[in-house]
């Protein structure tokens, strides 16, 4: 039997590096070579905390946002083919060895599912419908880039669906990744961006493209937002999850506009001050459909739009070995992201 490593989270928290078996594909699966992934601050410390709204199995293999090459296919895939570059790719569940994934991007081999072969053969979509964010990543695009792919897809799926457009006045909350992600999407449809965030990443969120980064500790944020959007507020978009730096800002929302909330932080304990607001405003929480964007997220890449320096250090990855090390950075917010060389 050949091994691998894999980066497991334990249920007391722990992360440590795993041997474990390598995966094993079936006719429609192809095994893929790990080659880098990202960390991420939401899903994966909170699933390190059992703070995250969705049940899993502990212990685990972590990691969402990686890559892989496929070096071997089933024979029923026609979608991947030998060198392809994947996105969302990871390790299955090991029920016989008692490890459960949060979607296993973390090891040094994962599994690519060819879900177009098993739509075309009737099988149900039940089977493979999580798969459809599986897919093929263009040579040009570079593996230390793709594993951003994820963010920005999902990101992008959800600023699309709000509807956001040129001429718009939007204010996002938030610091982290995701934030960022959505002040580069607004930004790039002739939107104007304000943001409520950490004073410590104020430049780089005016770098990306907002008009003002403000403290959400400052005590005049309603009035500089009011001098910056004296016609009102289009859209707050809320990439934390934490309802008390949009109340701060309910009272200039526009009429029918909207409260889009993407984070979870405080999921059980989110309230919305409606009469904070003027008039009547729209709450969305439907979110997104990743794979739909990700022929627009390759074109902004292409076009320098989206650059994935401005998350994290592309130079420096961290070795697998190390992630433990990445994670406690992450929690002491020395960056957005780290790069996790896989190989």
């Amino acid at each position: 039997m050949y091994t691998m490593k894999a980066a497991v989270v334990n249920e007391n928290g722990s992360l440590e590096i795993r041997e474990v078996p390598v995966p094993e594909i079936n006719e429609y699966q192809a095994l893929v070579k790990m080659c880098y992934g990202t960390t991420c601050a939401g899903t994966d410390q909170g699933l390190m905390d059992k703070k995250h709204p969705s049940p899993i199995f502990y212990p685990s293999i972590l990691g969402h946002e990686s890559v892989g090459r496929v070096i071997k296919t089933g024979s029923k895939v026609t979608s991947f083919k030998k060198g392809d570059l994947v996105s969302r790719v990871g390790a299955p569940a090991m029920p016989e060895i008692g490890l459960g994934i949060c979607w296993g991007g973390f090891a040094q081999y994962g599994v690519a599912t060819d879900w177009l072969a098993m739509e075309r053969d009737g099988i149900p979509r039940s089977q493979w419908e999580k798969a459809r964010v599986q897919k093929v990543i263009p040579d040009d695009i570079g593996e230390k880039t793709a594993p951003m792919m994820i963010t920005w897809r999902e990101t992008l799926s959800y600023t699309n669906r709000l509807g956001v457009k040129a001429g718009d006045n939007v204010l996002v909350t938030g610091s982290g990744a995701n934030a960022l992600a959505f002040v580069r999407h607004c930004v790039y449809v002739g939107a104007n961006v304000a943001v409520i965030g950490s004073a410590s990443r104020e430049e780089l969120f005016i770098k990306a493209g907002a008009k003002v980064s403000m403290d959400y500790k400052a005590a005049d944020l309603a009035q500089r937002l009011k001098d910056l959007f004296p016609d009102g507020i289009d859209y707050i978009i809320d990439a934390v999850g934490y309802s008390g730096n949009v109340n701060k800002a309910l009272s200039l929302i526009k009429r029918n506009g909207c409260v889009a909330v993407y984070g979870w932080h405080s999921r059980d304990k989110y309230a919305v001050n409606p009469f904070a607001a003027s008039h009547s405003f729209r709450v969305y929480n439907d979110g997104y459909d990743e794979p739909e964007t990700h022929d627009e997220v390759i074109k902004r890449i292409r076009e320098g739009f989206l650059d994935a320096s401005m998350w994290y250090d592309m130079d420096s990855p961290v070795p697998l070995e190390d992630i433990a090390s990445a994670y406690a950075a992450l929690r002491e917010r020395k960056a957005l992201k780290y790069l996790i060389d896989l190989a």
